[in-house]
């Protein structure tokens, strides 16, 4: 393949509100998720030299030269799957290639081919999808050199790249546009603008299992060692009606727990995606029932404004457990108590249902907004029915109220005391919106301003 073929081959016929697929293939440690954060301009992959890290596949929304499409990232080939892991990666990176309009195989310049690169190839050949050859980690002009030794393989055209050092890859952003539909102005569905859902909750609380279930396919790794999953990955997706962006985390253990290296950079990747989400499911393991790392995960989404949903998971595995599960939830997550308990069984499909309908609900409350007017007429009949009480031998009053923000509602009323409003009186008023606007399953803040002074009339 001639650089003159790649740059523009037939694209593939532009159809609205769908996104072309391009997938990285390619052996363990050769630099595929390096690569696809130079794609997608992020660090949403986690990299290390050590291979195997990613499992799953991994999605994200990116452009090149103003054609938007996904990328997936995909686990290294394994010859030898000797493992369920193994096995389990090997079935991901069958499923990325059958799924996938374009195809991006990396191979490694510095290395001589492999049995598993020439697997790789043959295969990629037999899907008889577009296909761009590129060997990375050529950070020397003598690597590029060394790359041709893959042409072994049946290659016609490899293109040298360093994705940590960024050579090659304009012209590799060339191919794969190539490759794109021209999207056709205004009719691109923003994936940008979709709500993101986070699941989060301790090591083999059945994350990927609920991935799995709710997208109908073997899309993440499960296997009944806790820390399978090491890396957060998205999937577009439709639950209750609403399309979403659907994020699996690595589970996330005690401070104390946690190994330094790569899995504590999974636990930070999880905190940020988390506050970079509209909505968190916190999957609680129900045999375990709520402890201590689950009350500060829900803090965690409590705190940074996340609507919430508690999913009580293997329900199918309790056996008079009930009360003390759901005692540990009362106990443990008491101070939200606004957000819904729902009980699934991700390995059998029980209640996800009314998970999905509770989260499309729980997505709809974090993002509304409440007229002025609507809301200074309750005001005005909640403080009538219970007025702020006295302070330092004064009553506050409250003169209106508007919504400054959503996602989370937030609130502003003007007072002449801000300072002389109790805490309890402003949990009053939370409740109290809650209750009328039916804000199920969203933090809610309301700010007390004081009231600027009158100025003189000149």
């Amino acid at each position: 393949m001639s650089r003159r073929r790649l740059s523009s081959p037939p694209a593939p016929a532009y159809q609205p509100g769908v996104l072309p697929l391009v997938a990285i293939v390619g052996r363990p440690n050769v630099g595929k998720s390096t690569l696809f954060n130079r794609l997608t301009r992020s660090r949403k992959a986690l990299v290390d030299d050590r291979p195997g890290v990613t499992r799953d596949r991994h999605y994200a929304a990116t452009e090149t030269f103003g054609r938007p499409y996904f990328l997936v990232d995909t686990g290294g080939l394994n010859v030898d799957a000797s493992t369920l892991l193994h096995q389990h990666i090997n079935e991901q990176i069958r499923t990325a290639m059958a799924e996938a309009d374009l195809l991006v195989c990396v191979l490694d310049a510095r290395a001589e081919p492999t049995e598993a690169d020439r697997v790789l190839m043959e295969a990629a050949r037999a899907s008889q999808k577009p296909l761009i050859v590129v060997a990375n980690k050529a950070d020397a002009p003598s690597h590029a050199h060394e790359a041709a030794a893959h042409y072994e393989l049946g290659v016609d055209e490899i293109l040298p790249i360093s994705a940590l050092h960024v050579h090659g890859m304009a012209l590799l952003e060339e191919m794969i546009a190539g490759y794109l539909p021209k999207p056709v102005a205004d009719e691109d569905a923003d994936v940008g603008e979709l709500p993101r859902v986070a699941v989060l909750g301790r090591p083999n609380a059945g994350k990927s299992s609920l991935t799995n279930r709710l997208l109908g396919e073997a899309r993440q790794v499960v296997d009944d060692v806790p820390g399978t999953t090491t890396t957060a990955t998205e999937t577009l997706v439709t639950l209750g009606g609403k399309q979403m962006i659907w994020i699996d985390t690595a589970g996330i253990r005690r401070r104390r727990s946690v190994e330094r290296g790569l899995e504590s950079l999974s636990v930070l990747q999880a905190i940020d995606v988390m506050r970079r989400a509209d909505a968190v499911v916190l999957l609680v393991d129900g045999k375990e029932g709520a402890v201590e790392q689950d009350a500060k995960l829900a803090a965690l989404a409590s705190e940074s404004g996340r609507a919430l949903i508690v999913a009580l998971n293997k329900v199918d595995l309790w056996q008079g457990e009930l009360d003390t599960t759901l005692r540990s939830v009362g106990d443990n997550l008491s101070f939200v108590e606004w957000a819904p308990r729902v009980r699934i069984s991700a390995t059998h499909g029980r209640g996800l249902t009314r998970l999905e309908t509770t989260l499309a609900k729980v997505l709809e409350a974090h993002a509304r907004r409440v007229s002025t007017a609507e809301l200074n007429r309750f005001f005005a009949a909640v403080i009538e029915d219970n007025p702020p009480p006295v302070t330092g031998g004064r009553a506050p009053r409250i003169y209106y109220v508007t919504q400054a923000a959503t996602c989370p509602p937030t609130f502003v009323a003007m007072t002449n005391g801000p300072d002389r409003i109790r805490e309890s009186y402003r949990r009053y008023l939370v409740n109290k919106l809650r209750e009328f606007f039916d804000f199920e399953g969203t933090p809610i803040r309301i700010y007390f301003r004081g009231k600027p002074p009158r100025t003189p009339e000149s």
